[in-house]
């Protein structure tokens, strides 16, 4: 069972395929698109292979479609949602894990392109909430793990939380950029592909970390290929700027109330 969890990330997956309703401690429902998840007893985290925590798996298939102003409506949605997570007041610090020589892995370096970084604004900006952002790399790359680099980030902008965007991986090809997946329940990089490395979470590093990521690989074991191999979509390089643009903005929505997708356009072009 923990061998096939190991190749998705997605909490909705996860609990339709261990059948979890009879779980203790395990909440789930699903409306208007959008599946909530929480755990929150030992039982069902080990169960479904999920630390405890809130989880919520927002569709985005309306973008996929190019549904008129899907764009604009998504990011209002998912910056409701992030801002329920995140603390009142204080510092955010955006962590773009991943790495940005592999497309489907840019994910987070592509997301930190529309980000509007203001910490050191703050004289300039004072009704803009600081927000600063890390572009983590890879440990192939950089030699350092990515939640080393975050702690001492965090350190030393003294941030109330961390939003660490990455990309996840599906048990399902529908899934592939189709949805976004925001969590309280921290994020290890690369445990969908069976790479895990250091945790990104409150013991950690101390603060509330909000995960934030969207699927963008599958293992080709769960559709008869050699299992270890991962596929995704022929436009992948298409749906990853389009969905990391989306988290980027919807970050921004989340941490500056008040601003409009169209202000953002304005701050980031």
């Amino acid at each position: 069972m923990q061998d096939f969890f190991a190749r998705t990330d997605l909490a909705q997956e996860r609990h339709a395929r261990r059948n979890a309703a009879a779980l203790r401690g395990v909440r789930a429902g699903e409306e208007s698109g959008v599946f909530r998840l929480c755990v929150e007893t030992d039982e069902g985290s080990e169960a479904l292979g999920l630390p405890k925590g809130n989880y919520v798996n927002l569709s985005l298939l309306p973008l996929l479609r190019r549904e008129d102003d899907a764009f604009p409506a998504l990011c209002t949605r998912l910056a409701l949602e992030l801002r329920k997570l995140l603390p009142a007041e204080g510092c955010i610090l955006v962590a773009a894990l991943g790495n940005p020589a592999m497309t489907p892995d840019a994910l987070g370096g592509l997301c930190a392109d529309s980000v509007v970084v203001t910490r050191h604004l703050g004289e300039t900006l004072p009704d803009f909430r600081p927000l600063c952002c890390l572009r983590c790399g890879v440990l192939g790359t950089t030699g350092l793990e990515s939640a080393a680099l975050v702690a001492s980030a965090v350190k030393l902008s003294q941030c109330s939380a961390v939003i660490a965007v990455d990309a996840l991986c599906a048990a399902d090809s529908e899934k592939l950029c189709a949805t976004v997946q925001l969590s309280d329940g921290g994020i290890v990089p690369g445990s969908g592909v069976g790479n895990s490395r250091m945790a990104l979470n409150r013991e950690t590093l101390g603060v509330p970390v909000i995960s934030l990521g969207v699927p963008t690989v599958m293992d080709a074991g769960t559709i008869g290929g050699k299992p270890g191999m991962f596929v995704t979509t022929r436009d992948i390089d298409l749906r990853v700027k389009l969905s990391a643009r989306l988290l980027g903005y919807s970050i921004n929505l989340a941490v500056q109330e008040g601003l409009s997708v169209e202000d953002v356009d304005m701050l980031v072009n």
